[in-house]
């Protein structure tokens, strides 16, 4: 309860600051809003821009694990800052460094979202949802990619996570083997699981021969 309260509090004031923060994107003053974001880093994860600038998506999850656990719903806020970071960027002449931290929003949003994160903070399948539409026209880091398909999987998407996994096949960014207990996973499902997700049991089962034969 003590960490649901310190969570909402958090929440709380980095949504009011987010609203400053588009306040003053609206007023072209995207200096301005970039010191509010950067004093919400220092404030709520003890990190800054220019350090979460040179991380890698990969180092900075690392630093929202204890004890073998990820900090889901922390690294899902980090996530939103690092999204809205990303779009001050890319509205104020700076593409490059806007893309670089949507890419990194994005990693943390699907990690957090595999790890259990409360879907209601921040309501993160409409944020990777829209993270992916801005960044439909890049390739995905590797990681991030085999996050996506198992982020599919795990909301019942079976069409999707099927069709990013032959994406990540063609690429050689995932392994033959991580393929089949895909399939294997889904045949244990009940048929109407199946039917739901978008891949009847004969799609699996036709998936899978594809698999086995062009793999």
């Amino acid at each position: 309860m003590l960490r649901r309260d310190y969570l909402v509090r958090m929440i709380e004031d980095m949504t009011e600051i987010l609203g400053k923060v588009f306040a003053l994107k609206q007023e072209k003053k995207s200096v301005e809003a970039r010191t509010e974001l950067d004093e919400l880093y220092k404030r709520h994860f003890r990190l800054n821009a220019q350090l979460l600038g040179t991380l890698s998506a990969k180092d900075i999850v690392q630093m929202f694990r204890t004890g073998g656990e990820i900090e889901a719903d922390k690294l899902q806020s980090l996530a939103r800052l690092l999204k809205e970071e990303g779009d001050l960027l890319a509205s104020s002449g700076e593409p490059d460094e806007g893309i670089s931290r949507w890419l990194k929003s994005l990693h943390l949003y699907l990690t957090s979202a595999l790890s259990g994160a409360d879907r209601s903070l921040w309501d993160w399948e409409d944020k990777i949802a829209e993270l992916r539409s801005l960044l439909q026209d890049y390739r995905l880091p590797a990681e991030t990619g085999r996050l996506v398909f198992r982020y599919e999987e795990q909301e019942g998407r079976f069409d999707q996570a099927e069709n990013v996994l032959f994406r990540l096949l063609e690429e050689e960014e995932i392994s033959k083997d991580e393929g089949l207990a895909f399939y294997q996973r889904l045949l244990r499902l009940p048929p109407e699981r199946l039917e739901a997700g978008g891949l009847p049991e004969e799609e699996v089962r036709e998936g899978l021969a594809e698999l086995e034969s062009r793999f």
